[in-house]
């Protein structure tokens, strides 16, 4: 069930987009699970560069594409970047243990192409809507809390 948070961003920058993933990191806590929707070159894998740094990841962020799943230690438990865009099917998600590592509460998973994952979605989850304006190449950036 949504609970009224909806926020709506406009970014005109990398950077832009960078800082909001940055700055919205300040809200995550272990067991978060934040699900990333938006075509190719929205601004879904800035989005979590910006995240990442903001949960205090120092190395370069980059999208797991074709391993699926990338780790990262943070205070306090592990950091999650999980990309399915080559992934075909439920029987890929369960494959690479997405099932267990949502069961860990000291963890963050932020998963890039979320529409793949359908009824596997938690109920309780953060949903970011990416999409690219073609209008001063900005990206428009929505926020939903569902609990």
């Amino acid at each position: 069930m949504k609970n009224g948070i909806n926020e709506e961003y406009i970014t005109g920058s990398f950077e832009e987009t960078q800082a909001l993933g940055e700055n919205f990191a300040k809200k995550l806590k272990g067991g978060d699970f934040v699900a990333f929707y938006g075509d190719l070159g929205s601004g879904k894998t800035t989005f979590i560069q910006g995240l990442a740094k903001g949960l205090g990841i120092k190395r370069r962020i980059i999208s797991p594409t074709f391993i699926i799943v990338r780790h990262y230690e943070i205070s306090g438990g592990s950091f999650y970047h999980v990309d399915l865009y080559r992934t075909a099917s439920k029987h890929d998600l369960l494959g690479v243990g997405l099932d267990q590592i949502m069961q860990d509460k000291n963890s963050i998973i932020a998963l890039e192409w979320a529409e793949k994952m359908n009824d596997m979605l938690p109920a309780k989850r953060i949903d970011v809507h990416c999409e690219y304006l073609r209008e001063n190449d900005r990206r428009k950036i929505i926020i939903s809390k569902y609990e």
